[in-house]
Formats: structure tokens, sequence, C-alpha cells
């Protein structure tokens, strides 16, 4: 097993290891990772970020919570209380992070404009966007509870599933449930395993005299990812069902999907009750978003699904990026708006072999979280290779072998050209990798490359057991907050095209007809660089057909001059206005900070924004209901803590 990232959060959100094998037995984290997102916003300063904005909308209050920054995740509120999760950075520093423990702050935001930390829920994990307080009342159990989801800090120490506690009084919660989830492997041939999956998000529902929790299972991304628990007795929760694409009755009404990449996996959901009917909204990347129908939970059905057009509407000549991240019905229940998470800016298509025998062009792709080649001088990375294996840091991954480093190596650069370390996806699957090593975040690999030397990092995809299987994709996150690291992905074929041995494919690895790169062995000079297509952006979909109205994105964010050094400029979450009769929506969009959108059956229209004069990264957002008053906003700053606003414009 190995760490999710972000990334998606970030990321977005990929992890570099994809779906396990029978003979390692480790467990593959392939859900969107949210830690994916570059981070140079949040500090003083001018630069680094854009610039301050408060246009119908003011800052009541914000409380610091962070200690390091990236150590906050999402946020919820529930009676008064909010509670923010906590990111990989806070996890212990002999566990891969900065701080000193993961958990959920608890804040009393009762008088908004003085909120106060009155708890810690500790935790062993990193807590994603599985943060849900609610009332439940069955015959097992009446109180309030709040859902946290756990996504391990290390391989070698699993803590996976959900933890259910009871905050009827929050300054005094009480671990109810602590771990609980899918024990099943993804791979039938293995043993179940003593700690459950690992899960990126959870929310759950009380429908009367029975309660539920549906979540995301990380290890069987793109296939039976998606969880429901019976938690009508939240000190004995049970698993009573697993569906996803793998499940024919859940596949079969889902049309083909025309994102760029097409990675299927389940990253978030959103659960209500709309005409005496239990809907829960799942938002599954590439797919877009599914309506499931969960009256009766052990037996989901799928009712619609979106799909994304041919050609991108926010920056036209591409396909879209996909990534559908997360989402919410208008109070009327007449329209949807969804989330695109997309850490990469710029598409790279092609990377190109460009000396020896083998030359030519290859499938390329972009990597969440690093920097862009149009980001160097010349806006092309090129120059000499040199294998670096798998690049997992051993401080993290024991066993794990060091990259080489640059002073190694005596070639030297023409002008523009940049030293390039080539490293895989993975280990996954390689007998030649200690098992425990699992599966690093690309960022991971990068910062060791950068820290050998190395001016550039090229990833390629790993085995996946046959040739048409080979594609460019290399996950996301991982990645340090300084410097920005160029980086680029090509396919596993591209791989050993560089380094001139046979392509092979096969998993687990076959001991006798291994022709993999030797570590520290030079290779062919390659060439890529890459187009403009956006950052992510949102959607509003007519709900009872989840056809599209309209798509929107600050200006910012589809301009190229804001591509990189801005920090991320993604869409993250949406929370629509409650009360009755009013189309706002409101967001939190990471680095380009908080945003109110007007909509309705025209279209959408930004009417608000925000953004600190030191600079926001804003993860999650939730609002305080106050009758017919405005609402409160919440909105978690991944590396600040909490901050809390209000819009001011026109209604």
């Amino acid at each position: 097993m190995k760490r999710f990232l972000a990334g998606f959060a970030a990321l977005g959100l990929l992890v570099s290891a994809g779906v396990a094998s029978a003979a390692t037995a480790t467990r593959s984290n392939n859900v969107a990772s949210d830690s994916g997102a570059a981070r140079p916003a949040s500090h003083g300063g001018e630069g680094g970020h854009l610039p301050a904005k408060e246009e119908n909308i003011k800052l009541l209050s914000r409380l610091q919570l962070a200690t390091t920054p990236d150590a906050i995740t999402d946020v919820d509120e529930f009676k008064g209380y909010a509670y923010l999760g906590t990111d990989y950075a806070a996890c212990p520093t002999d566990q891969g992070g900065e701080g000193t423990g993961t958990g959920v702050h608890v804040v009393d935001v009762r008088n908004p404009r003085v909120p106060k930390e009155v708890g810690f829920i500790e935790t062993a994990a990193r807590n994603g966007e599985g943060i849900h307080a609610f009332k439940v009342k069955t015959p097992k159990f009446s109180g309030d509870i709040l859902l946290i989801s756990n996504e391990s800090c290390v391989a070698e120490d699993p803590h996976g599933g959900i933890t259910i506690v009871d905050v009827s009084n929050p300054k005094n919660p009480k671990v109810l449930a602590s771990e609980v989830g899918d024990l099943d492997p993804n791979d039938p041939t293995l043993e179940p395993y003593a700690e459950p999956n690992d899960v990126h998000s959870v929310m759950g529902w009380d429908a009367g005299d029975r309660a539920y929790a549906v979540m995301t299972d990380n290890f069987e991304s793109g296939c039976l990812d998606v969880d429901i628990m019976d938690i009508t007795n939240p000190r004995a929760p049970k698993l009573i069902t697993e569906t996803g694409l793998c499940d024919e009755t859940f596949a079969a009404p889902i049309g083909p999907g025309s994102a760029n990449g097409d990675e299927y996996l389940h990253h978030d959901m959103w659960v209500k009750k709309i005409a005496g009917h239990w809907h829960v909204m799942l938002s599954y990347w590439d797919i877009g978003w599914v309506d499931l129908n969960v009256d009766n939970p052990k037996r989901p059905k799928v009712l619609r699904d979106s799909e994304y057009t041919a050609d991108d509407p926010m920056v036209p000549g591409f396909t879209p990026e996909g990534n559908g991240h997360q989402g919410s019905w208008s109070s009327s229940n007449k329209f949807f708006i969804g989330t695109d998470e997309d850490f990469a800016p710029f598409r790279i298509r092609t990377v190109s072999i460009t000396t020896g025998p083998n030359a030519g062009n290859f499938p390329g792709a972009a990597v969440g979280g690093g920097a862009p080649p149009n980001s160097l001088a010349d806006g092309v990375l090129n120059g000499p290779t040199v294998y670096g294996g798998y690049g997992c840091p051993a401080d993290i991954y024991p066993g794990a072998h060091p990259v080489p480093k640059r002073a190694d190596y005596t070639f030297t650069l023409a002008e523009g050209e940049e030293a390039i370390l080539v490293m895989q996806r993975g280990p996954n699957g390689d007998p030649f990798e200690p098992n425990e090593v699992g599966g690093c975040f690309p960022g991971e690999k990068a910062n060791e490359a950068f820290k050998a030397g190395w001016d550039a990092v090229l990833l390629a995809d790993r085995h996946h057991g046959d040739a048409e299987s080979d594609t460019p994709y290399c996950g996301s996150g991982g990645y340090p907050s300084d410097p920005p690291i160029v980086t680029a992905c090509t396919t596993h074929t591209a791989l050993h095209t560089i380094f001139n041995t046979t392509p092979s494919y096969e998993v687990p690895y076959d001991n006798d007809n291994n022709d993999e790169p030797q570590i520290g062995a030079q290779g062919e000079k390659v060439s890529t660089t890459g187009e403009y297509d956006g950052w992510g952006y949102a959607h509003l979909f007519d709900a009872k057909t989840l056809q599209s109205i309209d798509t929107y994105a600050p200006t910012e964010t589809i301009s190229e001059e804001f591509g990189s050094g801005f920090g991320t400029l993604s869409s993250h979450e949406v929370e629509t206005d409650k009360r009755k009769g009013v189309n706002l929506a409101y967001f939190s969009w990471y680095a380009a900070g908080a945003r109110v959108v007007k909509f309705g059956s025209s279209g959408l229209e930004e009417v608000g924004a925000y953004i600190h004069p030191d600079g926001n990264d804003f993860w999650g957002i939730d609002t305080i209901k106050q009758g017919d008053r405005r609402p409160i906003l919440l909105l978690s700053d991944r590396h600040y803590g909490l901050y809390v606003l209000q819009y001011t414009g026109p209604e």
C-alpha cells in the first residue's frame, strides 16, 4: 500500500503506481490527487499569486490552524461548528510529513467574526475531502456524527477506511468506529487486507430507520470504487455495497467519455433527497457526473450521466481535460453545478526522440503539479537523458534505489538544453524493487532528481500487462512548493526506445525476459513543449438530463499569462445557496480565491471575488444558512486555516 496524493488534492488530485499485481500484494491508490497543486500561495509579498480582490465579498474573520504549508484539507459545518481536515504535510516527520500529527480541527463559528478552535480529533491518516457532519436518528443511535476519510501517511503503517465520531457535544467528541471500510483487495488472488482500503471522500445520510455512508475506494479505482456502508449503528458499521464500472448494471447506462486521457475513477459525491428519492451524484473524473438512485442502497441504480463535449468549451481546439471533481444541486434541484480540477494548464501532446536509430515521436502528457516546458527560457524541454529508475525517496520508502547524480556525467549541454533524468511510474510488480516501496508521487520523484542536480524530469508509464494499455499517464501531485520542477510524461514504449532496449509490458515482470534500462544508463536526446489549454473550470447542468447549459471560469484562469507563477488556478469545490429561489453558487478556486456566480437557464455569471493580499489556496467551502439572510461562507485555506467570508453583491 502507498500514500495517496492531490494532486487530489490535490489534487484535483493521481498517484504514480496503478493497479496492484498478485505477486506483490501492494495496494494501489489510483484516485485523483489534490496535493498535485502548485503551492506558492498564501504568503506575504507581491509575487507568486494574483493581486488582491474584494469584489462584493467581505472578510469577516480568519483563524490560523496550519502549522506548516499544505496542512489543511476540507471544511464542513454543522450546528455552529466547523470541522477542518488535515493533509499529508501534517503527518509526523517520521512518516514523510512536516507536522506533529493528522486529525480534524474543531472550530466554534457561532460568532463568525470570532471563530475559536475548541478541539482536535486525532487520526492516524490524512483526511482528504471526506469531512461530513450530520444528524442521525435511528433505533440504534440518536445524535450528531462526523464522518472522516482516511488516507495512509506511509505504506508501512496503513490506516484506511472511515472513522465515525459522535459530535453531539463538539467539545467532547467520541470515536464510535475507527478505520472501517472495504477489506477486499483489488485482486481476487490476494487474502483480505487487515486494514481497509484508503478513502478519499465520504458523505452520509439518514434515511429514517437506517443511515448510510457512501465513499470512494481508492484501491479499486475505475472498477468497484463506489462503496456504501450501513451506519444505522455507527458503532458497528457494515459494508453492504461495492459497485462501479466493473458492475455491469452500473456501467451499462454510461456513455463513452471524450475527455483527455479518459481516466475513470470515483473521486467525490453529493447526497440529496429529491422529490422523495435519494440521489448520490458521483464525480467520476473523465466520465463526468453520474446520478445514482440509492433508495435501496444495496441495489443502486444509474439514472443518467453527463458527457464531455468533443471540443473544449473554454479553450477550443482541445478535447476537454475532464477531471470531474465535485458538485452540488441548486436549492430548487433544477440545476447541478460541477467543478473540473486541472493542475496542468499546458497540454503536452508529443515527446520526440531526436537522436539514435529509433528517433521519432511518441505520445506525451503533462504532469499535474510539475512545471511545464513552457516555463523554460526557450519554452522547450530538450537535451540528453539518463535513466533514474523509479526515484522514490528512500527516507520515506525504505529500500528504494537512489537516483544517479548529475555531477557523475560529463556530457556538455548545447545552448537551450537541459540535463534530463528519465524515471518510471511505480514501482509495481517489479521483482528488482522491494515490495514495501510501493509507488510514490511524481513530485517525490521529481524532487529526488532536483536534489541530485538534474535540470528537468521525463516520467514514463509503467508495465500494464500489454502494449495496448500503454499510455502517457504518470499520475499527479507531491511536488514541493519551491522550486518549480519542469516535468513531462510519455509512454513505457518511449522509455525503452530512449534507451534502445526492447519494450516489455508484463506484470509481474519476468525475471528472465526483462529488458528494462539499467539505472544510470545514458539515453538518446528528447524534446517536448506544451500548448496552453487552461485550468479547471465549472459546469452548469440541467439536473433532470445532465445536459450542459454553460461553463464558467475566472478570466485569469483561461489566459496563458497566468499559466505559471501564480499558484494553482483550478476550480475545486462548489456550494450552492440553500435559500429558496436564490441561484448563487460559491466556489473555492485554489489560488484564484473565492468566487461567487449567479446561475440560471441563461447560464453562469461571476458576481463576486475575493483574494487576500497575501494570496490564498482555498480548498474546501461550506455555507452557514441564516434563514432569509445571506449565508456565511466558510473556506479552508491549505496553508493558513479557516476563512470566514460573506457575499455582499446583488442577489
